[in-house]
């Protein structure tokens, strides 16, 4: 088959492409390497700047590329938004790569109409990035999601696009409910992909030692959304109270190799405290050896039907938790250490390995186009 990839989060689709290539299809990734992060990709398109320098540079780039960006058997979008313009202005790309193309899939990835539809009413979900129970929670970028893709074009045009394309993937258990209840012929659940043999086992690996080092990453507009300022202070607090077993290491806004660099000397990663899953970041730190805490409902597990392993320190959504899960599972208790690092790496080969998960690709893609 030749798949396009389109948009970029988290070395999703480039992992996929990746796994897509070892079963001997052909993958083209079109993308702005998500931003800052400058994941790879085949085709560029950054955007350099919001000036009208800028502006134009972008406009130039996508209208030397759209052009080529047919004859494809699958083109999968990374997100209803899959350029870095406004949405009222994308859905002509969408129309010319719907006509100009075999079939068209949406991907459930990130930040979108359904998410924040769903996450908001009180329902659905235990705790999310919108709600504890049924209160709603209230912090800055919540308003402009609500903006943006309930009452805005964001949410038209993701209502247009899921209305009319041949499929829609979700990769987390938060997506899949929030679109399976709308688009249930055509939702379909699929694992986000690791490449295991891309991925560099942390040095603390089976190496004894009295100290353990916490990772945690940070966005800093996105901190309260994420639970990164309630996670970062529970850490704070156990360096306090353990100083000679816990050093912590903070990333802001780092390049993804530099940020693995950093990820490669932990034993812990804390990452998406309102999520029932881990993601990308997650995935990966599990994937070298890590200890997750974060993300780890009963309700993923099962979805994956994986009903042994356990790796992940599933916390609840409030500092107290955080600090008491860490505090009693790593230090004080001091569970297993190396057998919680070696259980995540077996749940990431279970599970996410990229070929793996390329496969149920390439099952979905091909039963699309036999109908």
């Amino acid at each position: 088959m030749k798949v396009l990839l389109i948009g970029e989060y988290s070395n999703v689709h480039w992992t996929l492409a990746e796994g897509l290539r070892a079963l001997g299809h052909d993958v083209t990734v079109v993308s702005d390497g998500d931003t800052w992060k400058d994941y790879p990709r085949d085709i560029d398109l950054r955007r350099r700047g919001l000036h009208l320098g800028g502006t134009i540079r972008y406009l130039f780039d996508i209208a030397k590329t759209w052009p080529s960006l047919r004859g494809y058997d699958i083109v999968q979008l990374i997100n209803p938004v899959f350029l870095d313009l406004r949405a009222e202005r994308l859905w002509p790309f969408y129309r010319y790569l719907r006509r100009h193309n075999g079939r068209v899939f949406l991907g459930a990835f990130g930040i979108d109409h359904y998410w924040v539809k769903v996450g908001m009413d009180c329902k659905t979900f235990r705790y999310s990035d919108f709600n504890f129970g049924s209160h709603l929670r209230d912090y800055p970028f919540m308003h402009t999601m609500i903006a943006d893709w309930l009452h805005g074009s964001k949410g038209d045009l993701n209502q247009r696009i899921a209305e009319d394309c041949d499929g829609i993937i979700t990769g987390l258990y938060e997506y899949e409910m929030c679109y399976r209840p709308f688009f249930a012929s055509k939702t379909h659940y699929i694992p986000f992909p690791i490449n295991r043999a891309s991925v560099t086992p942390t040095s603390t690996l089976d190496t004894p030692s009295p100290t353990l080092n916490f990772f945690i990453g940070i966005q800093r507009e996105r901190s309260s959304y994420k639970g990164t300022d309630i996670m970062l202070a529970a850490l704070h607090r156990l360096w306090n109270d353990y100083p000679q077993q816990v050093k912590v290491l903070e990333a802001e806004n780092v390049p993804f190799a530099q940020y693995q660099q950093m990820m490669n000397s932990s034993h812990v990663l804390l990452d998406q405290l309102y999520s029932y899953t881990p993601g990308m970041n997650g995935l990966l730190a599990m994937a070298k050896g890590l200890i997750l805490v974060g993300g780890g409902e009963p309700e993923h597990y099962d979805l994956l039907g994986e009903h042994d392993l356990r790796p992940i320190i599933n916390v609840q959504p409030n500092e107290d938790d955080v600090y008491e899960q860490m505090a009693q599972r790593l230090l004080s208790g001091r569970e297993d250490i190396h057998q919680l690092q070696r259980d995540s790496i077996e749940y990431i080969r279970r599970h996410h390995d990229h070929v793996a998960v390329a496969r149920q690709y390439e099952a979905l893609y091909q039963a699309s186009l036999q109908h």
